[in-house]
């Protein structure tokens, strides 16, 4: 299948020009006019024609591979699968769980809620937005995860959730069948090899690792979207992050 690769040049509501710089013609660039004082519906102003976008791509034949700020972005491809007719199992890879509520949240960060939305937990405002139903918890793959608040820990092993703490073992571990969306949070890389992270977590997968992880999937052919949530470019000042994390992604996506 034939990628298109949609970019939602953001980090929550707040512009990533790099990502904008880094895209060539044939990439779909998305730039909303953000209105009003509410986080959660500028955010929705961002979601809204993504969600659409990947709708589009899947009923014209090509597979949506996005590029973001931030891990939010993940409701909108789901939206737009669901709206496509499409019930994918999401495999998700990340230093984190995104696992939170504003209930279990000691920060109150949106960034560390979005998985816990797509599951159906908390405030549901942002998936209502653009239609998104939520998924099964059992639909669920959360790979890695290895820094999580106490709540949000206890909230993820009293779920359906299939955490795969080591990233590793997916070498052995069989794939569920039917459609796959894949996730990439950049963070799950080692700060060694990836330091320009907002929050960089001491251990994690190397990236050649990761590359041999996402051979698995993507040799399937059944990978119907893909999306990564990018490295901080503010701190990549050699560029040598953006690099590494687009070589992995690459692995996955072709």
């Amino acid at each position: 299948m034939h990628n298109r690769t949609i970019v939602s040049p953001f980090y929550l509501e707040e512009p990533v020009e790099r990502l904008v710089e880094m895209a060539p013609d044939d990439w779909t660039v998305q730039r909303p006019v953000l209105t009003g004082s509410d986080v959660q519906a500028r955010l929705s102003q961002i979601h809204a024609p993504l969600a659409l976008a990947v709708d589009a791509a899947l009923r014209e034949g090509e597979r949506p591979v996005v590029l973001s700020g931030d891990c939010c972005v993940t409701i909108p491809v789901v939206a737009g699968l669901q709206r496509a007719g499409l019930s994918p199992t999401l495999i998700w890879f990340d230093a984190h769980g995104d696992f939170n509520t504003w209930e279990t949240s000691p920060s109150g960060f949106l960034g560390g809620m979005p998985l816990a939305m797509i599951a159906g937990r908390g405030e549901m405002r942002m998936p209502e937005a653009v239609g998104m139903t939520p998924l099964a918890e059992e639909d669920i793959i959360l790979v890695d995860a290895r820094n999580l608040d106490r709540e949000e820990q206890a909230a993820l092993e009293a779920s359906k959730v299939v955490h795969v703490k080591e990233a590793a073992s997916l070498f052995e571990t069989a794939l569920p069948g039917g459609p796959l969306y894949v996730h990439f949070d950049t963070d799950i890389l080692p700060a060694e090899e990836a330091p320009a992270m907002n929050y960089p977590v001491p251990g994690g997968p190397n990236a050649a690792i990761m590359q041999s992880i996402f051979t698995r999937p993507a040799a399937t052919e059944r990978v119907v979207a893909a999306s990564m949530s990018a490295w901080n470019p503010v701190l990549d000042e050699d560029g040598g992050t953006e690099q590494v994390c687009l070589q992995t992604f690459n692995a996955l996506v072709g």
